[in-house]
């Protein structure tokens, strides 16, 4: 799964690694410690729309926008629901009520500097974060969906409610030591299929990047222990992400083996 992740890079850098527009008008800041229910930064590419609304099927564009973490389908009774799911496991999502409706017409990229995962052992949770080597953005494959209350006589959500949703997969590789599922992370090749607003999820190029990410993705990451104070949500800084030494690891991964 995925319930944590850093995200630490300015909007503007974002906005140049993913080629987009930044419409995020300041709203997010540096977060090393990225939890559900939070706001966060998305990549998304639709058909613009003029004064009437009416979109111009020639031309898209890529930008930046703040959402919600925890998707709220657009039929739910109560955004609560939200809060339960912040994950979508890809093989499923086409299937699932909640999601296929975004699977088809709203996917989007929601990029991490790396993400937080725990091993769980007899007597200890030990968190691990995982990243490019290289310091380039992770694209987690998300999807997105606007909700707005059927009945809101006091006007109390009058521009409704955008929310996302990280979609996961079988680990991969020595990440698998740590967790089974992982977010599903996309290769920069891939990211134009995936945003691609006239496509939908069942389209074949859509559909072949719902399957786990390749060997060679995996390799140019790092897995490196972090400290529990990342298991605290009030905890948030830099220091969240520095390598734990190895005395203070109760059960060090085997990743020389998996290497061989």
């Amino acid at each position: 799964m995925c319930g944590r992740y850093a995200s630490i890079k300015a909007p503007a850098d974002l906005a140049d690694e993913f080629q987009a527009v930044d419409a995020t008008d300041g709203a997010v800041q540096a977060d090393y410690n990225v939890a559900p229910t939070k706001n966060i930064v998305t990549v998304v590419e639709r058909h613009p729309r003029d004064e009437e609304g009416t979109p111009d099927l020639d031309t898209t564009e890529r930008s930046l926008r703040v959402v919600k973490w925890g998707l709220v389908p657009s039929w739910a009774k109560d955004p609560k629901v939200g809060a339960r799911m912040i994950n979508a496991r890809s093989e499923s999502a086409a299937e699932k009520p909640a999601f296929r409706r975004a699977l088809n017409a709203r996917r989007c990229l929601i990029p991490a500097a790396g993400w937080y995962e725990w091993q769980r052992g007899e007597n200890h949770k030990q968190p691990y974060y995982t990243h490019y080597v290289d310091g380039s953005s992770l694209a987690m494959a998300g999807l997105w969906e606007y909700w707005k209350p059927k009945d809101d006589p006091d006007n109390l959500c009058p521009d409704g409610l955008v929310t996302a949703t990280v979609l996961t997969t079988s680990a991969v590789g020595p990440l698998a030591q740590v967790h089974d599922r992982m977010p599903l992370v996309l290769p920069r090749s891939a990211w134009d299929a995936w945003l691609n607003p006239d496509a939908s999820g069942s389209d074949e190029a859509v559909a072949a990047l719902l399957a786990p990410p390749s060997a060679e993705l995996i390799a140019a990451m790092e897995l490196r222990p972090v400290s529990p104070m990342v298991n605290s949500v009030r905890n948030n800084g830099p220091e969240l992400l520095a390598e734990l030494a190895p005395a203070d690891v109760a059960e060090p991964l085997q990743l020389d083996l998996l290497a061989e």
